[in-house]
């Protein structure tokens, strides 16, 4: 038996603090550390994470949902690129606007007087207030190539 459809509900573990508040190309973001506010009913799900570890982060973007999307698009905006569906490109504009990057653990702390637990990290390619919805240590075995 297939899926039936119907709505799925996600709880964000927490949020993201940058310095993009609007458009920028992801070059540009990756570029930048980043914050990764972990809520503190789920901060203990770090334990095993480091300094050094890449980590594969699942995030909503929150501010594309008013532009719509379409099946068929020029990769990067750009008509000189080849029309192709939108599960070939990495254009925000999806059916359900989430995003996953591989970014570089810098730095992870508690923060005692809230409870968070703060990540900082590059190579997010994140607006600041996206919602975090998982976070899973990045595997070349999972996630590498497929020879």
């Amino acid at each position: 038996m297939g899926f039936e459809g119907g709505v799925f509900e996600l709880t964000p573990i927490g949020y993201v603090r940058s310095r993009f508040t609007g458009y920028a190309p992801s070059s540009e973001m990756r570029e930048h550390p980043s914050e990764i506010v972990v809520l503190p009913e789920f901060a203990d799900g770090l334990m095993g994470l480091e300094t050094g570890d890449q980590i594969l982060t699942l995030f909503v973007l929150h501010r594309a949902r008013a532009n719509g999307y379409e099946m068929r698009l020029h990769p990067g905006h750009n008509p000189a690129n080849p029309v192709r569906g939108v599960f070939a490109t990495r254009s925000q504009y999806r059916p359900n606007f989430i995003a996953a990057t591989v970014a570089h653990i810098r730095e992870i702390r508690d923060d005692e007087r809230t409870g968070e637990a703060i990540i900082t990290v590059t190579e997010l390619d994140a607006q600041d207030g996206s919602p975090v919805i998982d976070i899973k240590r990045h595997s070349a075995g999972f996630d590498g190539t497929v020879p």
